[in-house]
Order: structure tokens, then C-alpha cells, then sequence
């Protein structure tokens, strides 16, 4: 029987130290973030292949989770966690990294495709649905080089996206990177406490005014 009581907010990532400060791990350092701020430990699962911390945030009741099953297999962990704990869609948040969004912009939706992220992809076919909120943070525009954007060579743009999303941010984008997280931590705890709608309408609507 679903919990109603208990939200899951899963950030996703790779595991290793190698991938710990790329743009692909956003969603790892905002949960990361959410831990320190609530005093929250993150432990090895013992029911799926992630890392996880539970605890209460604001007197909301949480879970939250990290896969260990790289990026392209998230899906294997959360519907793991979403078995065990009895979790609703409407209780579950997936924060990722989105390279179509610009840096330092962020967007939460009620539910949509996977535009491409591997990820999301994964837990969409795992959980054979694509309504589940999600929040998406902008890594963009993608810096590719001449030979990616040639015509016919998709295979070539794949490799240096991938190559884009698995490096570490550039200088700039340092300076300004805990205020982003922050503010992205900032945003799951208004879906937690508040519900979908007031998140949406507070923190989109924002970047949509340029606040």
C-alpha cells in the first residue's frame, strides 16, 4: 500500500569520484546539498542499488536517493525504492541536469518525455509512465566543436554531447554554482512542502521574468 506521508526526491548522477564535480552530476549535488542543510546522512541501501537518507525536512517526510547504477540505468534503482516504499508519482521528484535549458536556469514540470537525457529515459521505462515531476537544470548551451555540428554526422555531436556533459563546469560557471544549487534545493523544498503547482508557478514563472 503507497505511503502518501513520505516523498522520494532522487538526484541523478554518476557514482565515482571521476564523475563527482561534472555538469551530469547536478542532480547528486543537489540532494548532496539538501543532506547538509537538514542534517541528513546518505547510507549504502539496503533494498536497491543506491545511496540514501531518510529523514523528515521541514516535519515533511523524505527520502532521498542517489543511484549507484550510472546514469543510463537510474531507472533499476528508483523503481526499486518506489516498490519498497509504496511511492505515489505525484510523491516522487527526479532532479536532472538538462543541456537544453541555459546555465543557471531551472524548470520543474508536473511530467513530460525525456528529452533526450538518458536518465530520465531510464525511469520512464522502468516505471512505464512519464508523469512523475521532474526538475530540470540547465547546463546549456552545449559548447560542441565544428566536426559534431557537420551534416550526417550525428554519431560525432553524440560523442562531443556526451564529452560536454561529463566535463567539469568552467571557471565561470563556478562562480555562481553554489547560488545555483542552492537555489535548486530551494525549489524541492517548495514542491515538498507546498505541492507541484505553488513550485511551478514560484520558481518558472521567475527565470521567466528574469528574476
Amino acid at each position: 500500500m503507497a505511503d502518501r506521508d513520505i516523498s522520494l526526491i532522487v538526484g541523478l548522477g554518476n557514482p565515482g569520484k571521476e564523475y563527482e564535480y561534472t555538469r551530469h552530476n547536478l542532480g547528486f549535488m543537489v540532494v548532496g546539498l539538501l543532506c547538509d542543510r537538514y542534517g541528513l546522512r546518505l547510507r549504502h541501501s539496503s533494498f536497491c542499488n543506491a545511496m540514501v537518507a531518510e529523514g523528515t525536512i521541514d516535519g515533511e517526510k523524505v527520502c532521498l536517493l542517489l543511484p549507484l547504477t550510472y546514469m543510463n540505468k537510474s531507472g533499476v534503482a528508483v523503481k526499486a525504492a518506489v516498490c519498497k516504499k509504496g511511492i505515489t508519482t505525484e510523491n516522487l521528484l527526479i532532479i536532472c541536469d538538462d543541456v537544453n535549458l541555459d546555465f543557471g536556469r531551472i524548470r520543474i514540470r508536473r511530467k513530460g518525455s525525456a528529452g533526450g537525457h538518458n536518465g530520465l529515459k531510464s525511469i520512464i521505462q522502468h516505471l512505464a509512465t512519464e508523469e512523475f515531476p521532474r526538475l530540470r537544470i540547465g547546463i546549456g548551451p552545449a559548447i560542441l566543436c565544428d566536426s559534431s555540428a557537420s551534416k550526417g554526422c550525428r554519431c560525432n555531436r553524440e560523442a562531443a554531447l556526451a564529452h560536454f556533459v561529463l566535463d567539469e563546469f568552467s571557471k565561470q560557471e563556478r562562480e555562481s554554482l553554489n547560488d545555483f544549487i542552492s537555489e535548486a534545493a530551494d525549489c524541492c523544498l517548495v514542491w515538498l512542502k507546498y505541492g507541484i503547482v505553488k513550485a511551478m508557478d514560484e520558481y518558472n514563472r521567475r527565470k521567466e521574468n528574469g528574476k
